[in-house]
């Protein structure tokens, strides 16, 4: 039962590569843009803010679509990519596409409140010591807000393997390519005798977001106990 078909070992690698990529697409943007929404004040900030974070309540589809309209093959900017040898839509790429609009707010919201959590004098004192802004954030800020945003690299990977809604849009359900674990499992479910590969995947997608959650908490818990809190 739970030995995976050939077929299985496909869909399992291809979620696990678009999630990576997802994750190495996120990470530095949303880093620099949590750390500038904790540390600045500036006019029209609350749209910008909403803007970000508004993936998170719209139904999934809505953001697929309107990559679709986008990147599509005849989308505004999708045609011209295509002169260039560039196709997001029904591809792996899309679907990376997809799943890091929808993991960005998520990264964005847990770097920006360890950020925020960073004491701002510490900052000033390395300032005055003569460190400049860059070397502050590096030695200093960075450091100390290193665990939300190692908390919020999980969020972002385990919802890249749970993403389907924006994805299905986008890039469609095609076997080999866009065909990532809750699109398999949709697919199955449309099918008569499926519950044991259903089962299998289904397992393997519990336990790898299980094991990511397990290590970002006990990583949030090690952190509160070295700054005694």
């Amino acid at each position: 039962m739970f030995t995976a078909t050939p077929a299985e070992l496909e869909i399992i690698a291809l979620s696990i590569k678009i999630a990576c990529w997802c994750l190495l697409i996120n990470l530095i943007p949303a880093t620099l843009t949590a750390y500038f929404l904790a540390r600045k004040e500036f006019w029209g900030k609350t749209l910008v803010e909403t803007l970000i974070y508004l993936p998170l309540v719209l139904p999934p589809v809505v953001p697929g679509y309107v990559l679709l309209m986008l990147f599509g093959n005849q989308g505004v900017l999708g045609q011209h990519l295509a002169r260039f040898g560039v196709e997001l839509a029904f591809n792996w790429k899309g679907a990376v596409l997809a799943s890091a609009v929808m993991g960005f707010p998520l990264m964005v919201q847990s770097a920006r409140l360890a950020f925020e959590m960073v004491d701002q004098r510490l900052e000033w004192v390395a300032k005055s010591l003569g460190a400049s802004t860059l070397a502050t954030f590096f030695k200093i800020t960075l450091p100390l807000s290193a665990s939300g945003i190692f908390i919020g690299a999980i969020l972002g990977f385990c919802r890249s393997l749970g993403e389907f809604g924006a994805t299905i849009t986008f890039v469609g359900n095609v076997a080999g390519e866009t065909r990532t674990l809750p699109l398999a499992m949709y697919s199955l479910l449309q099918q008569a005798d499926s519950d044991t590969a259903i089962m299998r995947l289904m397992s393997f997608s519990v336990v790898v977001a299980f094991i990511a959650l397990f290590i970002s908490q006990r990583h949030h818990r090690k952190q509160k106990r070295k700054l005694g809190a």
